[in-house]
């Protein structure tokens, strides 16, 4: 009788602990990484599957905002986690960086910050998404910490910068008008300064069909956002990954819009095609450009839950 009586609490028990192991989480924390205070969104509706950490872009633009028009439906899959790095959003207002910002101080806050969250979870690896800005920390990830990642998610990745701004400047100068030409004129690839960087990212949102109403796209909020980011930015822009990253030793998936002409899809494909990984692949949306997971939060949700991430 005492031998039931057992199994039954035993029964018991295991059922309490994967209960408990399966709740919806959705919490803002503040983690001390990299010696500063530093602040992540965690959303998914069970606390026991994989865990999804998307890196932002910008430099110095939180997905916060976004986190639910991008991940809504990752959120059934996975605990979706939004990051705001040092110098961005929510970790701003909690400190300024004391360090000057350098590509290896972002390097060890992302993996200091991996490193905190599978302990936290109790998780041998993870997935990652870096986007734009966010995906040079992912490759860098990818590259050196491979054994940490079930995937890494290159989303409007940065491969070549001095490359793609070399198409789309070519482009601009031959498909707009006069004026565009005038200022286009003094852009040098890779740009100098901050005025070089607005005049051609202006007619490349012209050239989109985008009219310069969005704060982002003033000539002031440009030369303001200089002042913090462009160093480390262009230190970032200036990595040639056809050199610097041949290999991945972990599947790679390349998300790409068609019509991106900021990380152009072009020089995408030309990597996809190149790089040795166990297992990748590559989706291009044929109507988005830079801003696809924004513009195509959907599809671009679905390709990751049908056909790659749904199990570690």
């Amino acid at each position: 009788m005492s031998t039931v009586y057992l199994k039954l609490f035993l029964l018991a028990t295991f059922i309490t602990i994967q209960a408990r192991s399966q709740q919806p989480i959705d919490t803002n924390q503040i983690v001390t990484i990299g010696s500063i205070k530093q602040y992540i969104k965690i959303k998914g509706k069970d606390d026991s599957k994989p865990i999804l950490l998307f890196l932002h872009g910008g430099p110095g633009s939180s997905l916060l905002q976004k986190n639910d028009r991008i991940s809504s439906k990752l959120q059934q899959y996975f605990v979706v986690i939004q990051w705001d790095q040092r110098e961005t959003g929510e970790t701003l207002k909690l400190n300024k960086s004391p360090q000057p910002l350098t590509l290896p101080l972002f390097y060890n806050d992302t993996h200091d910050l991996i490193d905190s969250l599978l302990h936290k979870f109790q998780k041998p690896k993870l997935y990652l998404a870096g986007y734009s800005w966010g995906s040079g920390l992912g490759f860098y990830i990818a590259d050196k910490y491979p054994e940490l990642l079930y995937a890494y998610i290159a989303i409007s990745p940065v491969i070549d910068q001095f490359r793609s701004d070399s198409i789309s400047l070519a482009m601009l100068k031959e498909t707009m008008g006069k004026k565009a030409r005038k200022e286009l004129a003094q852009v040098k690839i890779p740009f100098e300064n901050a005025e070089q960087l607005y005049y051609h990212r202006k007619w490349l949102f012209k050239h989109d069909g985008q009219k310069l109403v969005r704060l982002s796209l003033r000539k002031s909020f440009v030369e303001a956002w200089a002042v913090t980011w462009f160093d480390v930015w262009s230190r970032s822009s200036d990595i040639n990954r056809f050199e610097s990253l041949p290999t991945i030793n972990c599947p790679v998936y390349f998300f790409a819009g068609a019509k991106d002409y900021n990380t152009n899809s072009s020089v995408t494909k030309d990597y996809f095609n190149k790089v040795v990984a166990p297992k990748k692949d590559l989706f291009l949306f044929t109507n988005a450009g830079h801003g696809l997971p924004e513009t195509n939060p959907d599809p671009f949700q679905d390709i990751i839950i049908k056909k790659y991430f749904r199990k570690p």
